[in-house]
């Protein structure tokens, strides 16, 4: 094993929380906690100052939530990778923290002390961490649907329209894509239409299944 700690950001509004994440974690000396943040902006702010390896984010938080900051750090902080430990299981909450850039996803009220130890070594590693029953939600909502029929495919897309997808399908704001890309947020705008017009879809999660089921976003596969 490396002598090389794993360094850590928590980010909870909830100070007794944040205690009890950090008593589990420095009960094994592979873990180092540099820092703490009690809301979503000071989070990003923690991690791009330290630039952490393993983020753990809670969903609700003031400022910026979860999904927020998880999308951001891809950004702003990108070698940090984010787990988000939450009591929220409902599978859309699941399947934006995913879209947004988690590599995992743990419930308070299941998680032990084992098994967030084990999802951050996972999450370190590059590897995806879900229980079974946050990853039996997630795959029933890929493959739920609000009613989008197959039609067309990848082809008449142009190069810059599927960039524009992978940044929707990646949970970023209009304004991240442009950035991204070097252009302006009404190209991007009008990228977003053209897709749905060629696509005959109506919805950013219908274009983020769309783009999921393609194989648009393999490397943030949570399988």
């Amino acid at each position: 094993m490396s002598d090389q700690k794993i360094r850590i950001l928590l980010a909870d509004d909830h100070a007794l929380v944040r205690e009890g994440i950090r008593r589990v974690l420095l009960e094994d000396p592979e873990f180092e906690v540099v820092a703490e943040a009690a809301d979503g902006e000071e989070a990003v702010a923690l991690a791009r100052e330290h630039r952490p390896d393993v983020a753990i984010v809670d969903i609700s938080m003031p400022n910026a939530s979860g999904f927020e900051v998880t999308a951001r750090l891809q950004v702003e902080a990108a070698s940090t990778r984010v787990l988000i430990l939450s009591m929220h299981d409902d599978v859309e909450y699941v399947m934006r923290a995913v879209r947004a850039g988690a590599r995992g996803y743990l419930l308070k009220d299941e998680a032990g002390p084992s098994q967030l130890r084990e999802a951050v070594r996972a999450v370190h590693s590059g590897s995806s961490f879900f229980t079974s029953a946050v990853a039996a939600r997630l795959a029933a909502g890929l493959r739920g649907g609000e009613g989008e029929q197959q039609g067309p495919g990848l082809d008449v897309l142009t190069a810059r329209e599927l960039d524009v997808l992978k940044g929707i399908a990646a949970g970023q704001s209009n304004k991240q894509i442009a950035a991204d890309l070097g252009i302006s947020r009404r190209t991007v705008e009008s990228h977003r239409e053209s897709l749905m017009r060629k696509l005959d879809i109506r919805t950013v999660a219908g274009l983020t299944r769309f783009a999921l089921d393609a194989g648009l976003l393999d490397d943030a596969a949570p399988y």
